[in-house]
């Protein structure tokens, strides 16, 4: 989302939300935020310790485990991962030692075949989506959490799952500790809950987080299915838990401030769903939607559900493309001219290319951020005018609208995109 004071926000949202904390939120269970990108809860049992999730690097794997020492004096001997994401298994090398029982479970669904030849667009669009080469100031934050270890030089240590469950839930009880693990696709495939009934304590994963979820990521990616997570939520909220733990935000304490929070964080999901899809029934476009649909005030307002990762328009194009494909009903578009003849016949329309330099210019001058980068795209599909100048231009716009970003996915994609456009003009 673009508003005025989008970098402040960002910045305040994380100062406020990802400070380290070590707390027991029940006997025995121990919560860990702001330690690394994403969160890790452990469990003492009589002979050792249960953790959930790992952190996102060796290194923070590693502190980690001194935490656990430190207040358990026990030692690591299940590691259970809520999905398969590695920002929550990139620290499990540090755990070798105790030879710990590693359990994850299987995707629900397999990624779709040939997948791995999008590797290295997927991996670009990653890199700008987290901001990888941005210093911390420029990135701010990762939306969810304080940066991932890999920022600043540290590495993964994933450790593969020792074993793997196919069923849908799964009980047992753990050196006297009862765990319930249940499946629930969501922000991933292979996304679980775990439930602690002894401790009224629930685990989720990532199907919470404490403001708006990718539930489109512009990495790039197979569709979320939203309906299948707001069931996963519904789910969530028939166990009578006490303590909420999400992969990647504060606990949410009180049986009733769990079912209000989640059901919010539900409605919210279903109000998106149901008036795409009302929308789409009616004939509109995806570009009409994204334009005209947002939460209502009952929702936009509450504090884990602004956009600083995911973006309500973002979802709705996604939606869009699940339900009905690519095609806007529009036969115009069924056989659209190239990118390069639109421009030239479009530039030409305009006047000529000065006149369009004229007016993205003049954008860029009165602010009009947005209308600046459609201009310069304008000019860069259009052989006989684009240039190195152009390539600045729209750096520069970039770099601004940033600035207006509520979302950390957003803010670096738009600033990675333009420290590429300028090493691009250096090399000519």
């Amino acid at each position: 989302m673009l508003t005025k004071d989008g970098c402040k926000q960002l910045r305040d949202f994380t100062e406020k939300n990802y400070k380290e904390t070590i707390s027991e939120v029940a006997e025995g269970v121990w919560f860990v935020l702001g330690a690394g990108h994403s969160n890790a809860v452990f469990v003492e049992t009589d002979f050792g310790i249960i953790l959930i999730d790992t952190l996102d690097t060796l290194e923070r794997g590693e502190k980690l485990l001194g935490i656990i020492r430190q207040n358990t004096g026990k030692e690591v001997k299940t590691i259970i991962y809520t999905h398969g994401h590695p920002d929550h298994r990139g620290g499990a090398g540090a755990f070798l030692e105790s030879r710990p029982e590693i359990i994850a479970f299987e995707p629900k669904c397999a990624e779709l075949e040939k997948a791995d030849l999008l590797q290295d667009i997927q991996k670009l669009r990653g890199t700008r989506q987290f901001g990888y080469s941005l210093t911390d100031e420029e990135a701010v934050s990762q939306g969810i959490g304080v940066r991932e270890g890999i920022t600043h030089g540290e590495r993964r240590a994933f450790v593969s799952p020792t074993t793997v469950y196919r069923q849908d839930t799964v009980t047992r009880e753990i050196d006297g500790i009862q765990v319930e693990m249940v499946r629930l696709p969501g922000e991933a495939e292979d996304q679980i809950m775990i439930w602690f009934p002894q401790k009224e304590v629930l685990c989720c994963g990532d199907n919470y987080y404490g403001c708006f979820p990718n539930l489109y990521a512009i990495r790039g990616g197979q569709y979320r299915d939203i309906a299948q997570w707001i069931d996963s939520l519904d789910k969530i909220m028939s166990y009578p838990a006490s303590c909420l733990l999400s992969g990647h935000t504060a606990a949410v304490l009180g049986h009733e401030e769990i079912k209000r929070t989640l059901g919010n964080f539900r409605n919210a999901f279903e109000y998106i769903l149901i008036h795409a899809l009302e929308g789409m029934n009616a004939g509109k476009s995806a570009e009409q939607l994204a334009s005209e649909l947002s939460l209502p005030p009952e929702y936009a307002e509450l504090p884990y559900l602004v956009e600083h990762y995911g973006c309500v328009e973002w979802t709705i194009r996604a939606i869009y493309t699940a339900y009905l494909g690519w095609f806007d009903g529009n036969p115009t578009n069924l056989h659209p001219l190239s990118p390069g003849i639109h421009s030239k016949k479009m530039t030409a329309l305009a006047g000529g290319a000065q006149n369009v330099w004229k007016t993205a210019r003049k954008a860029m001058e009165e602010k009009e951020y947005q209308w600046c980068l459609e201009l310069c795209d304008l000019l860069l599909s259009n052989d006989e005018t684009a240039c190195g100048e152009a390539l600045l231009l729209k750096a520069r716009a970039l770099e601004r609208i940033a600035e207006y970003e509520t979302s950390a996915n957003g803010r670096h994609y738009y600033l990675e995109y333009a420290r590429e456009l300028r090493e691009k003009n250096k090399k000519g």
